[in-house]
């Protein structure tokens, strides 16, 4: 089963990565919508004479990557209190919207907004359109996946338009109260960079079927069906549930150089990533700090609020 999902967010270059090579996501196609000039060219969509934003269209398998999942990456790349542009980008082709394709859909899109405006993240408030979807076109060649094709280019026009900076700022959780939340040794792991002792820590041999989330923030980060004994005395899993949950960054510590891992909301500490992990499941080697973890049992999942992962545990149930 195949569904699309629309969102204008800006630039759409910015707008590809988040959504690319996750989980039951097919493509992720960059184009003009909600103008009317058919078939518009770069130059006519920036000069703000079409009508139309640049978007993003999904397509997407909704029994693996939920629209509401991907509701919510779509709100963590913008500044949703802008109504005339994004960061350095201004104009209407740069306006946010979110295009519904059903009527499931607008619900969704329309309490998202509503939870998102009542939560108080911002002081201003949340201008982003719910539209009924329009007709698609897809952009020039060049600007397809242009985040894999200009890699240094777009970093530094990420960086430069202000998009990365205000993400970190807003969409990251910083670490206000967590010393109340959070167990000495969990804030220690997740805040300051610490390291749980080995073969003395929670889930190292746990063995039973679930999800592993992020202590502070619930985001799903790990299954059961990829945790494996690496003989260290840590949770090891050979990869993450959704990439995108996991974020990597050169570690020089100790004096090492290692790749460390962290969660993308909480920005908590989680470990590290080895490249000696079993090839034939890719090769690499998750060690991840249990105080940094919150596990839920596959039978708990559902009321949990987990239930659209159950798909994880199908082929081993059938």
């Amino acid at each position: 089963m195949r569904e699309l999902a629309t969102f204008a967010g800006g630039c759409f270059w910015c707008m590809v990565e988040p959504f690319d090579e996750r989980p039951g996501i097919y493509d992720v196609v960059s184009g003009y919508t909600g103008g009317h000039v058919e078939n518009p060219t770069y130059e006519q969509v920036v000069s703000q004479q079409t009508g139309h934003v640049e978007a993003v269209q999904i397509e997407y398998d909704p029994h693996i990557m939920s629209y509401e999942e991907l509701v919510s990456t779509f709100w963590q790349q913008i500044d949703p209190t802008d109504a005339n542009g994004q960061f350095h980008d201004r104009g209407p082709s740069y306006r946010t919207a979110i295009f519904y394709h059903n009527k499931k859909q607008k619900e969704i899109a329309e309490k998202s907004k509503q939870q998102l405006a009542k939560s108080g993240k911002f002081s201003r408030p949340i201008v982003t359109e719910i539209l009924p979807a329009q007709p698609f076109f897809p952009a020039e060649e060049n600007h397809q996946y242009y985040y894999k094709k200009n890699a240094f280019h777009y970093k530094l026009y990420k960086r430069g338009s202000g998009r990365e900076s205000f993400i970190k700022d807003n969409w990251q959780i910083n670490n206000r109260q967590l010393q109340e939340k959070l167990s000495p040794l969990a804030y220690h792991v997740t805040q300051e960079n610490g390291t749980e002792p080995p073969f003395a820590n929670e889930y190292w041999d746990n063995d039973e079927e679930g999800i592993y989330v992020d202590i502070i923030t619930g985001e799903v980060l790990f299954s059961s069906t990829d945790k494996y004994d690496a003989g260290c005395g840590w949770p090891s899993f050979t990869k993450p549930i959704d990439p995108y949950y996991v974020t990597e960054h050169l570690d020089l510590s100790h004096g090492m150089k290692r790749t460390e891992v962290r969660s993308r909301q909480s920005n908590a500490h989680l470990g590290h990533v080895f490249p000696d992990g079993p090839k034939k499941a890719g090769g690499l080697r998750y060690c991840i700090n249990s105080a940094a973890l919150r596990f839920i049992p596959k039978q708990d999942m559902k009321k949990a609020g987990y239930g659209h992962y159950l798909y994880l545990f199908k082929e081993n149930n059938e």
